[in-house]
């Protein structure tokens, strides 16, 4: 009898440690960003500059680098966007919590694909490694998220990071 009853107990306590960093990974460590700029890296300064935006919401991590996401709508045409900011080759959205709904990466990976989507590069390095990343498309629809650089992949993958990334911060 005494058995049973510590064996239900461990699939009780599993049961409930399971549930609990389920939440964690799912909602807990996600916070809601208030609103802030949409910076895109411009070609002529190199530097990020704001262009005009409406409906955004986002959400970040403290946990990690790479959870930041955000929506947004912009009035800029993609044509605009080419010939002012800097573009990238190759982007690759990364997923988000279900909850955060206006963020599908399938979709955005999907119209990145068919070219009715275009990724511009938001800011160099906004975390040691992670450059932020800006998706927007035809109909001005807008979406971010954090990604490794190259410096990024080296130096979490313990690869020698090398002279052409910046020096890494000191830890806190």
């Amino acid at each position: 009898m005494t058995g049973k009853i510590l064996a239900a107990l461990i699939v009780i306590m599993a049961l409930i440690a399971g549930a609990g960093m389920y939440y964690l990974q799912v909602y807990g460590f996600y916070d809601e960003v208030t609103l802030e700029e949409v910076n895109l890296v411009s070609v002529v300064s190199d530097q990020p500059e704001p262009i005009p935006f409406t409906d955004f919401q986002a959400i970040d991590a403290n946990s990690s680098p790479i959870r930041y996401r955000a929506c947004f709508h912009t009035d800029m045409s993609l044509a605009t966007l080419t010939e002012t900011f800097v573009g990238l080759d190759k982007a690759e959205p990364r997923n988000a919590p279900g909850w955060f709904d206006c963020f599908d990466a399938a979709a955005i990976g999907a119209e990145l694909e068919a070219g009715t989507a275009l990724p511009f590069l938001s800011q160099k390095n906004v975390h040691y490694g992670v450059d932020r990343i800006v998706a927007i498309t035809q109909d001005g629809r807008g979406y971010i998220w954090h990604e490794l650089n190259d410096c990024g992949d080296k130096a979490y993958d313990g690869t020698v990071v090398g002279e052409e990334c910046p020096e890494r911060p000191a830890a806190d």
